[in-house]
Formats: structure tokens, C-alpha cells, sequence
């Protein structure tokens, strides 16, 4: 996951976090959720991308046939639209990308509340 260290809150213009969310277990993204929300300006931007499903499995090998022991999480829209509301943000749009694939995904297009 791509990390930003920003000491004050309401620093960040907008913030983008494209699967990288995949490798953080469900009962820590509302905790991620919050930090963006305290770094984000009021009204700005997030755009979210992750898989869709409803499973978390151990990938042992990575590209190029590498060793490694990582756990991917798939999420439901509807549940990520549920954490990013009690964080304090608005769902403005979000999009299903290759439903018909072995790993669907979705982006989320959301604001920070003022």
C-alpha cells in the first residue's frame, strides 16, 4: 500500500488509492477511512479502486512466479460505500469494471464533507 505521511489535517487536495487497499484487512479500512478523511481538505476528492467479491485469499506466488504470503481482500460496493459514509464521506458515482472476470473490480468516486 502507498503511504503519505501528513502531519496536519485538511492538507491534501484530493487523494487517490487504487488497489491499495487490497492487502489491508476489513476490520482496519474504516480506520484508513478516517486518516484520509483527517488529511483531506473539506469537499476534496477521493477515487477508490479495489476488487469485487465477497473473499480474502492467502496469494503465495507473485508476478513473474515469485514467492510471497499476502492476503487479498475482495469487497462488496456497497459495504466500501457503508465505511466511507461513517468516515465522513458522500458517494458520488462509482463504476463495475470486468464483471465477467476472474477478478472484477469497482471504482469509487467520493467527496470529504465539509
Amino acid at each position: 500500500m502507498d503511504l503519505v505521511l501528513v502531519q496536519a489535517g485538511e492538507a491534501l487536495a484530493g487523494l487517490l488509492a487504487f488497489w491499495s487497499l487490497i492487502h489491508v484487512p476489513d476490520d482496519a479500512v474504516p480506520t484508513v477511512f478516517s486518516h484520509f478523511y483527517r488529511v483531506l481538505r473539506p469537499g476534496g476528492p477521493l477515487l477508490l479502486g479495489f476488487h469485487v467479491g465477497d473473499e480474502s485469499r492467502l496469494k503465495t506466488q507473485g508476478y513473474g512466479g515469485h514467492p510471497m504470503n499476502v492476503y487479498v481482500h475482495r469487497r462488496q460496493p456497497d459495504q466500501v460505500t457503508t465505511w466511507l459514509h461513517d468516515a465522513g464521506f458522500t458517494v458520488e458515482a462509482h463504476m463495475l469494471l470486468d464483471l465477467d472476470e476472474s477478478a472484477p473490480g469497482a471504482i469509487l468516486f467520493a467527496h470529504r464533507q465539509p
